[in-house]
């Protein structure tokens, strides 16, 4: 912090005592004026000893307490700024015992809020798993009907259940760091199993997956259960916005100087307007607007979740004529 803000500060506190003492001085030499004492130079010395012991004073309280003028001149940008020690005077020490106490206060609000949170999320995690039960029975009592209804169900039964692990994927993110093992992953193992999981949905919307892999095995260090997670929700993205329009969705394996997951659909593609905001947290845009089922949750958790694992995410898009969502490892 500059040293003319800090004196600003201090002026701008003492300018009516400076005032004061001004009127002060004019009036001392005036009545010794009227008193008939007509000795310019003992007025002019009367006044210059009363201006030189109010600099004194002021330039003592300055050094005194030019701790708390310097806090006060600056910004608190986090809490233990606030608890910096202040100079030893009654009031830099009143003020001191001020801003503790604001900060204990405030301490305990957080941690209040914090343990709220956290049962909050603790009740969602549990309500998710309670909620698994019901939809399997849903999910056996959907086979016993016949075609369509059993279909529909299904697929109905289907949509909760992505919404639930969106959901719970979006609870255990706040504690990702408790949740996070790195491991050597088989790519094309993974890719397997994610494909499989959603072949139902291939299959309902009309969807040719094209998987497009290297060689032999391609492997990376990553978090195995995560990296599923954004697999999973590029695909969903893609066969949701690629259906009635298109009847396959590319995903290549590309092993370069890094790995390359791609994701590719030919649909409705996105905005150009939209494209810089579709990772913020619950933008739905002009395809969100089209499409109700559409949170703004998936891609932003997406983007989050690659971030933490180090990993980069890109995005290409026309609209009318698909997108690209690129991983890179």
């Amino acid at each position: 912090m500059r040293t003319d803000d800090v004196m600003k500060i201090f002026f701008k506190e003492h300018r009516l005592l400076i005032i004061v003492q001004m009127i002060q001085f004019f009036m001392i030499g005036l009545l010794i004026w009227l008193g008939g004492f007509r000795n310019i130079l003992l007025i002019l010395y009367t006044v210059f000893l009363s201006l030189f012991v109010l600099v004194i004073y002021l330039a003592i309280k300055y050094i005194s307490q030019r701790k708390l003028y310097t806090r006060l001149s600056q910004e608190i940008s986090t809490l233990d700024e606030s608890q910096q020690q202040l100079d030893h005077t009654y009031l830099s020490e009143a003020v001191s015992e001020l801003l503790k106490s604001q900060y204990y206060l405030y301490e305990k609000e957080i941690i209040q809020m914090k343990e709220r949170q956290e049962e909050q999320f603790i009740f969602i995690d549990r309500w998710i798993h309670q909620m698994k039960t019901p939809l399997s029975v849903l999910e056996l009592t959907a086979q016993e009907l016949d075609e369509p209804e059993s279909s529909n169900m299904r697929e109905e039964i289907d949509r909760m259940k992505t919404g639930l692990h969106t959901i719970l994927h979006m609870a255990r993110f706040r504690t990702i760091d408790r949740d996070f093992h790195v491991k050597k992953i088989n790519v094309n193992q993974l890719f397997a199993e994610v494909n499989q999981e959603n072949k139902r949905l291939y299959i309902r919307n009309n969807i040719y997956p094209n998987v497009q892999v290297e060689n032999g095995a391609v492997t990376v260090y990553s978090d195995e259960k995560w990296l599923h997670f954004i697999l999973t929700q590029l695909i969903h993205n893609a066969v949701k916005y690629s259906a009635q329009q298109s009847e396959k969705i590319d995903i290549r394996i590309i092993r370069d100087k890094r790995v390359v997951i791609e994701v590719e659909d030919y649909g409705i593609g996105i905005p150009t307007a939209d494209l810089k905001r579709i990772f913020d947290s619950f933008f739905t845009g002009e395809n969100g607007r089209r499409f109700r089922e559409s949170t703004g949750v998936g891609l932003y958790l997406t983007k989050e979740v690659a971030d933490y694992l180090g990993h980069e995410i890109e995005v290409e898009s026309i609209q009318s004529s698909g997108s690209l969502f690129r991983i890179i490892l």
